[in-house]
């Protein structure tokens, strides 16, 4: 998912948050350390690389086109981040197959911003899912965003369906993102240049909410050959069980435990069982830590989902 939205040259939407970034970063103003809280796939990741580019390329040639919020791909800030290689950039995010962001990652970070900056440019750090601190990390990353180097700006992402310490949302100035139904869809339509309404059942858009959550669905669908339009949720899990997709990749496998955690927001809205539910998907994500922990065979996992929940 994030190389589809750091990829995303244009922005849809979201433009009278970007146009408060960027005015108060002209201003002097900008705060050092920026929280961008909202739920998965609303854009909180493509809004930090469109600032960071526009904080980046003022100086430089080909730089951010303000006037349609767009990402010049030749601009040479954008280049070096798309490789991994702009010395005033760090990027912190959930390594793969790993349950929490780790202290190590924290203390290279607080290294790095011990070094110098490139052209005395600003440096930007950027931790993703800032909800998968773990409480060693959160420790060390209030001591360095507490009383941070000159010229250096925090930007962390939230997925605000997960909470995080109060200790830390406080050190932030917070930018909350939400996109109702209508602007979702109509965010999407611009970024495919298409109607989603034409490509998806009616009961999985009502599960599918926001347009980050929309295109890797299609896109998924896309690659397998799926006919959106005749699935809505449940059987479109139970096909993705039944095909053992999750054995593909970890990427397809992350894809339908995503899936699988709407599924359980939309049940625990609904159901006259909450707590039943809450109780099954708390064991359901235990079950799934300990098998990535042990390197278990996944079938167990998803096949009693499909028998305890989607077949009842």
């Amino acid at each position: 998912m994030k190389s589809i939205q750091q990829k995303n040259h244009n922005l849809y939407g979201l433009n009278n948050i970007f146009t408060e970034l960027t005015n108060l970063f002209d201003s002097g103003n900008l705060p050092n350390k920026i929280m961008l809280s909202g739920p998965k796939g609303t854009g909180k990741c493509t809004i930090s690389y469109h600032l960071i580019n526009y904080i980046f390329s003022k100086n430089e040639e080909y730089n951010y086109d303000l006037l349609n919020n767009e990402i010049n791909k030749n601009n040479r800030s954008f280049k070096l981040i798309e490789n991994g290689s702009h010395p005033n950039f760090f990027l912190i995010d959930l390594l793969e197959d790993k349950k929490n962001i780790e202290i190590s990652q924290i203390r290279k970070m607080i290294e790095y911003t011990t070094k110098s900056s490139f052209d005395n440019c600003p440096k930007i750090i950027l931790i993703d899912n800032v909800e998968k601190l773990n409480q060693n990390s959160i420790n060390a990353l209030l001591k360095i965003i507490e009383e941070p180097n000159t010229n250096v700006y925090f930007i962390l992402i939230h997925d605000s369906s997960k909470k995080i310490l109060k200790t830390l949302k406080s050190r932030c100035i917070i930018f909350k993102i939400n996109l109702s139904s209508s602007e979702s869809i109509e965010i999407t339509n611009k970024i495919l240049n298409n109607n989603v309404l034409d490509l998806i059942n009616t009961d999985l858009l009502n599960y599918y909410y926001t347009p980050g959550n929309y295109i890797n669905l299609i896109n998924f669908s896309e690659t397998n050959n799926i006919e959106l339009k005749d699935y809505d949720l449940n059987s479109f899990l139970s096909y993705l069980i039944d095909q053992k997709h999750y054995k593909t990749n970890n990427f397809i496998k992350y894809f339908i435990l995503t899936i699988i955690e709407l599924y359980f927001l939309k049940k625990i809205n609904i159901s006259s069982n909450k707590n039943i539910i809450i109780r099954f998907y708390s064991n359901f994500i235990d079950k799934n830590y300990q098998t990535k922990l042990f390197n278990l065979d996944t079938e167990s996992l998803f096949m009693d989902f499909k028998t305890r929940l989607l077949n009842e």
